[in-house]
Formats: structure tokens, sequence, C-alpha cells
């Protein structure tokens, strides 16, 4: 596939959840995107990453042209892509028109975080996170507007594609001047699942009470399966640029959302430098797959060298190359509409569309949080 034609993005756009930065993690590398860098950038991320035998037309080898126009195959269609749930840098929750890019309706005017917002299967329901003071708590407001209403203590909220579950991350937010207690740090990591009828909730800490793995393993995105049962939990580096992850992780059986029974992990294959490469973020696609963010290196010295927007099943087995990203910016906020025919995600603060795992096109700047209406 060609290059995604990433312009006006600002150096140092790197961000992580929601503009908050964890610990340990690197800071990204500044860059000016001329022309010149994004042929270097296609040049690092390299042909012998294309998809292979995927049996997709639209699977082609990518094009070493750093400025390609989408062709007609990959606009979005006539009817135009679904609308957009945003949350803006400013901290906004507003809705999109996907045609333009413009905000048609304000909902929430500020303090919401990223990089997830989730709406509702019947498109009626917003969920997002918001800060109250050194809390975060889950709130949901209707898409026509009206007054939140707060639901539990977390963040990050996923909705289960039956419209029956909310999955939420509890861990210490990372706001400035809130500091955790040091007081059994791991223990305060933590994926809850909570049925909205009832109000019951199950909760899946980290490691088994008493274990410590020396650093918390910090959520960073959650997407359902379209069986409502899985969860693909993605993780961030606890420190030094390792120890990012992809765990599929079963809520009828797993204990834990880090290892143990019923997790798996998705690891990062193909080119280039599987060995060395890791899975930045991943959602579920309704057939079964994953669309993820695959990022090239970990380690230090940090070496940001590629960025592939990838379909893979949860093997980690390359299926379709929808886009060859920007390695200086971190590629989050993915999301698949029900119909798994749109993706998005962001490009540093941009908003990218995928029709039928086609070029993206970009819609808007300016963002943290996306997802499909």
């Amino acid at each position: 596939m060609p290059p995604v034609p990433d312009a006006h993005v600002s150096p140092g756009a790197r961000r992580g959840r929601g503009g908050r930065r964890h610990r340990g993690m690197a800071a990204a590398l500044p860059v000016a995107l001329t022309l010149l860098t994004a042929a270097l950038l296609t040049a690092c991320s390299g042909s012998s990453a294309s998809p292979q035998g995927s049996g997709s037309p639209s699977s082609a080898p990518a094009s070493s042209s750093p400025a390609s126009t989408p062709s007609s195959s990959s606009s979005p269609s006539a009817a135009g892509p679904p609308a957009v749930v945003a949350v803006t840098k400013a901290g906004a929750l507003v809705l999109l028109d996907s045609a333009t890019g413009s905000v048609a309706r304000t909902l929430v005017p500020g303090g919401v975080l990223g990089d997830e917002v989730s709406v509702s299967p019947d498109g009626a329901t917003v969920y997002f996170a918001r800060a109250h003071g050194c809390a975060t708590h889950v709130e949901s407001v209707p898409v026509t507007g009206g007054s939140p209403t707060v639901i539990a203590r977390g963040s990050l909220p996923a909705i289960s594609p039956d419209g029956t579950k909310l999955a939420i991350a509890r861990e210490p937010p990372l706001t400035p001047g809130c500091v955790p207690s040091e007081s059994n740090l791991v223990a305060q990591y933590k994926v809850v699942v909570r049925t909205l009828s009832s109000g019951s909730q199950v909760t899946y800490p980290m490691l088994a009470a008493g274990q410590s793995s020396g650093l918390p393993y910090p959520i960073s995105h959650l997407s359902w399966a379209s069986d409502s049962t899985r969860l693909a939990v993605s993780i961030l580096s606890p420190e030094d640029n390792e120890g990012w992850n992809l765990v599929i992780m079963d809520t009828a059986t797993a204990k834990y959302y880090l290892a143990g029974p019923g997790d798996t992990f998705v690891p990062a294959t193909g080119h280039p430098n599987a060995r060395d490469s890791y899975l930045r973020e991943g959602v579920f696609m309704p057939n079964g797959d994953l669309f993820v963010s695959r990022a090239c290196c970990t380690g230090l010295p940090v070496r940001n060298t590629s960025r592939l927007m990838w379909e893979v099943t949860t093997s980690g087995t390359l299926v379709h190359q929808v886009a060859i990203g920007f390695a200086s910016l971190d590629h989050i906020s993915l999301d698949v509409n029900g119909t798994g025919r749109w993706l998005l995600y962001l490009a540093g603060d941009i908003l990218y569309a995928s029709h039928d795992g086609n070029t993206p096109k970009q819609l808007t700047t300016g963002l943290i949080a996306a997802a499909w209406q």
C-alpha cells in the first residue's frame, strides 16, 4: 500500500494516554515533516514489510512514494464514513462530521481524557473518562447531548458489542501533582468489567495478591471481541521502552489481565525486526482479527524506525497492511466500526480513516481520542 501522506504534523506530537506520560517512557524524537523525511520514514518501514499472500487486491506491496494521493478506491464511499466521536486536545468531547472533519456538536466542554472513548452499539450513548481532582471516573452522555452520568471509578471505557458490559481500567492517574501511593503499587492496576444492568463488577488485577513484578504494567486501551467475552488489553511499556504488549483476556476464565490461564499474548511478527518490534495498541475487528499499531524498536537508546498499521490474526500473523505510518509519532486510539469496513486511528493528533482496508484519508487534527459513532 502507498504510505499515508501524514501532512501538517507538529514536531513532538508523540503522546501517551490522554497526553499523560508514564515514568520511564522515552520522549518522542522531534522531527521536521518534510517530503525528504517522509521518504526516509517510508524507507525505514521498507517494502519487505508489505503483506504477502493475503488474497486481497488492496494488499499490494507498499509504494516508496512519500506523497501518494489516495486513489478513488481508497477514498470514502459515496455515503461517506460514519460520524466520529472525538476528544479534542482541549479536553472537549465532540461529535464530528466525518465528511468535513468539523465539530457538529459539543457533548462535554472540557476535562475529558484520551486515548479512548466508546459508543454504545445503537450509537446513542458515549462513554468517556474525566478527571475529578486526583480521581478519574467513567461517565456517559447521550450522543444527542445532555448532562453526563457518572458510572464508576476508572478510565479507558470500552462497551461490549452486545451493549451489556463495560470494561474499565483502574490505575493510578498520571495527573500532575497526583502522586500514587507507593504501598503495593502493583495492586492498584486492574481491569474491571461492569454489568450495566445490575452494576455488578468482576475485577482482574495485574497479578495474584502477594505477587510483584517489581513494576506495574499500565493499561493503555481496551477492546471487546464480537463475542462480548474476549477483551484485547493493550499494555504500555513499564520502563525503558520495554515490556509493551497486547494480551487477549478471556473474561470468562481469566483471573488476571497480565498473565495466567485465559490470557494469551499476541506477538509481533514479520518484518522489520520482529524480535525487537512490538504491538503498541490493538483492537478487535468483527471477524475476530485485530487492527494493530506495530512499532519498532524496543530498548535503549530509543530507535523509532517503523510504525505500521496492520490487520493481523490473534496469533500475530499479518493479514493486510493498511498503512505505513510515521516513525516519530505515536499511533493510537484505534477503532473499527461494526461492519468492519471502516478503520480509524490517530497519528499524533491527526485523525485518519480507512475504508475497506485501503489507503487512509486524513479527516482532521487536534485530537487525543476518537471512535466511530
